[in-house]
């Protein structure tokens, strides 16, 4: 087994880890900071504290991500297949980063896995692909836009006698709270991603003989995603925090409450990989149809939607591409 080619995955994933990390950190505190309800700064020391922290809550993400989308190529053949599936999703997060554009690092991990295996002749656990990625791709975006708008509604209810600017300042407060929690979501969840695929590389290689995580893996990947999130990703940030609709601390209250419960419900009781770009983006929408529905800018949100389709695809032809360039050195 080349010891080159496993050093190269894993230093691959760590790299996608820190790209996942800079593209997503707007998911965790772009509604905090639209609403200055914390500073850019602030919000970003948060976030990359909460996201090293939720690496540590669980495994079942990492699981599935190892075990329950591709079976388990062997030989430099499957490291191979992993470095074109890495590539294709970082080549993904690069660009979509580029344009401002919310997409899904997560989806164009799957899709760079699910096209580097066909292309390479491995089989696809498309049960698994159904199941823990297509389903949860369209219901968790479905429950973020409608548990938006019902936690907003609730809010408006609640607090409808209430002093507006006393208010706001209680939920710009609040806003701490629920910026940490999504921060300590986007960590459980996209920690984990990178952990499975370290450790199918580790299997692969021979190094260990189950799927368990190590320690120095989950530290490692942890704290890269860490280091990209305060790196931030500000075009994205924008376009969560601003173009989509004008938010008010009440409204990113609700949509961070709502983008995290989601998280963690799947994390724990369906151990599915969701994207936390489509849950905070779709909480954002239905928090924002409350005020009124020509609020939200539908044309930003379409195009973001449509981001979403591609995004698997997308990634899955660029591994395919690489994989078969990369085989003629590794094969």
């Amino acid at each position: 087994m080349d010891t080159a080619a496993l050093i190269a995955v894993i230093g691959v994933a760590f790299f996608f880890t820190y790209t996942n990390g800079f593209h997503d950190s707007a998911n965790a505190i772009a509604t905090s900071v639209s609403t200055r309800a914390l500073t850019p700064k602030a919000a970003l020391a948060m976030a990359a504290v909460m996201n090293l922290a939720g690496a540590f809550l669980g495994s079942g993400v990492a699981h599935t991500v190892s075990s329950g989308i591709i079976e388990t190529p062997s030989g430099n053949q499957g490291l191979a297949i992993l470095f074109a599936a890495l590539i294709g999703a970082i080549a993904w997060n690069l660009v979509t980063w580029y344009f401002g554009l919310p997409s899904s690092s997560s989806h164009a991990l799957f899709g760079g896995m699910v096209g580097a295996a066909l292309a390479g002749g491995t089989e696809v656990i498309w049960s698994g692909v159904v199941d823990k990625i297509i389903i949860p791709m369209i219901v968790s975006p479905v429950v973020g836009l409608v548990g938006g708008y019902l936690v907003m509604l609730a809010i408006l209810w609640i607090f409808r006698r209430a002093n507006p600017h006393r208010a706001k300042r209680n939920f710009r407060v609040a806003q701490t709270a629920s910026a940490a929690a999504m921060a300590l979501a986007h960590g459980l969840q996209d920690a984990q991603k990178t952990m499975g695929i370290v450790v199918m590389a580790l299997v692969i290689s021979g190094d260990q003989a189950t799927y368990d995580i190590p320690v120095w893996v989950k530290i490692s990947c942890a704290t890269m995603l860490s280091l990209g999130t305060y790196a931030g990703g500000w075009r994205i940030m924008r376009t969560l925090g601003r173009k989509i609709i004008e938010l008010d601390p009440p409204q990113g209250f609700a949509a961070e409450t709502t983008a995290s419960i989601v998280m963690y419900i799947t994390s724990f009781v369906y151990k599915a990989p969701i994207s936390t770009t489509h849950v905070i983006t779709s909480a954002i929408m239905g928090v924002g149809a409350t005020k009124r529905i020509r609020a939200v800018r539908w044309g930003v949100a379409k195009n973001i939607v449509l981001g979403w389709f591609i995004t698997m695809p997308a990634a899955a032809v660029v591994a395919a591409l690489i994989y078969w360039f990369v085989h003629l050195f590794w094969g």
